[in-house]
């Protein structure tokens, strides 16, 4: 049973038979159909923000977010983390975990909730869980939306140069240093055509800090270390049959827009939504556009899609 009460929005954990404890928050009406929110590397469930989870509720679905294992409140694994030289050279350690063991993180959250059937959405290294979730456990999945994310394969979906170099930067070792190093990072793949609020993300940054259970900088490098560890999943998403919304930037420095058309072309009868000017960020302009896709596309689950690109 959760440890804290049901109440809205109040962080609550389940620990599952592998002895991961995972954190969730719940939202909105029981009755309306489910939505699971799939965080990506290195992010709490907080990094939906409270506009973003607000939009997707009032357009009528109860929406899960989860603290994905190695982030936020939930467990982070006792195994060292990779170093960076494995974390470049894609060489994970023997008791590296993979992205299916972080989805059925994800489905033991739904099995708590007694949700038989969800709404997919993932973003980053989240859309990599829910796109492996889809793959792997069709019956339990009503619609897939993965957000600026890729397949695995090599030539595609890749960081520019200059991303690499801020990835490989010192870990931060203080609330103010892991503050400064998410705006010199957000500022740069978050687009041309969306500049960030300093503010939010100061404290988007400084909340994920403050309610982490453990070293952020481990857990992000055993995040890699997962996505490496799972290796191309293009074979794997062939066999994803629910319907998908793949959504990227054109603009994206972290994973190239290459990864989000590998997508499309891995997932038969994929819809693909670009978004001119945007890049590895969800700006507060767009909640609502992004929104409306997301629920739009939820809604009319069954319908094939075509490619569409917005101005």
């Amino acid at each position: 049973m959760p440890e804290t009460s049901g109440a809205e929005g109040v962080d609550q954990y389940v620990t599952l038979p592998s002895g991961i404890r995972i954190c969730f928050r719940d939202y909105g009406d029981k009755a309306d159909p489910a939505m699971l929110l799939v965080a990506g590397l290195g992010e709490d469930l907080t990094f939906w923000t409270d506009s973003f989870v607000g939009s997707l509720v009032t357009r009528g679905f109860r929406v899960v977010v989860i603290d994905n294992r190695d982030a936020g409140q939930s467990t982070f694994v006792a195994a060292p983390p990779p170093g960076l030289w494995r974390q470049l050279a894609g060489r994970p350690r023997g008791d590296a975990y993979a992205l299916a063991d972080m989805g059925q993180d994800g489905i033991g959250v739904l099995d708590h909730l007694g949700i038989s059937r969800v709404h997919l959405v993932g973003r980053s290294m989240g859309g990599m869980i829910a796109q492996t979730i889809a793959a792997t456990a069709p019956e339990r999945v009503l619609s897939l939306t993965s957000v600026y994310s890729t397949t695995g394969a090599r030539k595609v979906g890749q960081p520019a140069l200059s991303t690499v170099l801020l990835l490989a930067a010192p870990p931060a070792r203080s609330r103010t240093a892991a503050v400064r190093a998410h705006l010199r990072l957000t500022r740069h793949i978050a687009g041309v055509g969306y500049p960030i609020d300093d503010a939010a993300e100061a404290a988007i940054a400084a909340r994920g800090w403050d309610r982490s259970a453990g070293d952020p900088a481990a857990g992000t490098a055993r995040h890699i270390q997962a996505i490496r560890h799972s290796g191309d999943r293009t074979a794997q998403m062939n066999r994803v049959t629910a319907p998908t919304l793949v959504i990227n930037g054109d603009r994206d420095l972290l994973i190239s827009p290459s990864g989000g058309a590998a997508t499309v072309r891995a997932i038969r009868s994929a819809q693909h939504v670009v978004i001119p000017g945007m890049g590895h960020h969800l700006p507060e302009a767009l909640v609502g556009p992004i929104t409306a896709y997301i629920s739009q596309h939820a809604n009319r689950v069954g319908e094939g899609g075509n490619h569409v690109r917005i101005s």
